[in-house]
């Protein structure tokens, strides 16, 4: 886990600039991600959260800016450099992603025999552990992803994502696709994670239930830049499309459902 050494800001972004050909995604955009804070990313179609999410865990090339993962620059790392960096984040995507030949342990063993040397026993009885922190069934070890439903598919990515002990977990909408109440247990089970493991939490979600019920603030992507708060302060925001979000009648649903006024 985190050690007394790492910077308080778990993610620092500076300046970052993308760009697919001649279109620009973001432009001098720049984001703090505290140390054990659930962060989400929310914005309207095309304002790049997913890419955002992509440009910080080095899928995608930034053309300009710093980007700081644990107090690293993403930028400066060498391949030995990237390999131990890429082992203290999990990322679950927005499918689940899973290995489709694979049991769900063998899925969850992968990032174990990619980035370590444990014993093939070892790393089953840790796949086991992972799956009961994520509330599957034991049974579920021994099955491939098409005898899983939607939302067990979910908690084996999640699961995999957890396989090494990761100091910050990546979620893409990780809640799309379930229905209300596997959406809320799934919120429950990332908060209660949260505290226990002392993660930091960054979730591309369009599920304003997720916000109110996990994420300590909000960063929300609009102009190619974002601007982050908790959801009373972003709701004194007078950008009109923040305003229809968090005040439009789904906002309101979503904030009586968790307690929240919207005055």
């Amino acid at each position: 886990m985190v050690s007394a050494s790492t910077p308080t800001h778990a993610i620092e972004i500076e300046g970052l600039v993308t760009r697919f050909g001649p279109k620009t995604i973001h432009r001098d955009l720049d984001l703090t991600v505290r140390r054990g804070e659930v962060i989400g990313l929310v914005g309207g179609s095309g304002t790049g959260k997913s890419v955002l999410l992509r440009t910080i865990i080095g899928l995608n090339r930034a053309a300009e800016g710093t980007i700081r993962v644990l107090g690293r620059d993403i930028y400066r790392l060498d391949a030995a450099g990237w390999g131990d960096l890429r082992r203290h984040w999990g990322v679950l995507f927005q499918d689940g992603a899973l290995f489709s030949s694979l049991t769900v342990a063998q899925n969850i063993q992968v990032p174990m025999i990619e980035h370590t040397n444990l014993p093939p026993a070892l790393r089953q009885e840790i796949a086991e552990v992972k799956i009961a922190l994520t509330g599957l069934a034991s049974d579920a070890c021994n099955k491939v992803p098409s005898e899983l439903s939607g939302g067990m598919r979910k908690r084996a990515g999640l699961a995999r994502a957890l396989a090494l002990d990761p100091d910050l977990l990546f979620l893409d909408e990780p809640t799309a696709g379930l229905d209300p109440i596997g959406a809320a247990a799934f919120d429950e089970l990332i908060g209660d994670l949260r505290d226990a493991l002392g993660l930091t939490v960054v979730m591309v979600t369009h599920d304003l239930d997720s916000l109110y019920a996990v994420c300590d603030r909000v960063a929300v992507l609009i102009d190619q830049r974002v601007k982050v708060g908790t959801i009373e302060e972003l709701m004194q925001e007078p950008d009109p499309w923040i305003q229809e979000y968090f005040r439009g009648p789904r906002g309101r649903a979503a904030a009586m459902t968790n307690g929240e006024g919207t005055a």
